[in-house]
């Protein structure tokens, strides 16, 4: 059964890989408590195929 609370799953999408046309795409999932952040987040993440550190934001 599942929890009730205030804690919700997110997708990050990276935002550099998007710009750069590149095939392919780099996402992460995670969790947030909607409480106490309502605003969308942004982590700087692995992106594999560009092989750095990026900047990924919430979508959806």
């Amino acid at each position: 059964m599942a929890k009730k609370g205030n804690r919700v799953q997110v997708i990050l999408e990276c935002t550099e890989h998007k710009e750069s046309g590149m095939p392919g795409m780099s996402r992460y999932i995670t969790t947030k408590n909607k409480k106490n952040t309502t605003e969308r987040l942004e982590l700087k993440k692995f992106n594999p195929v560009l092989r750095k550190v990026t900047t990924h934001k919430e979508i959806k």
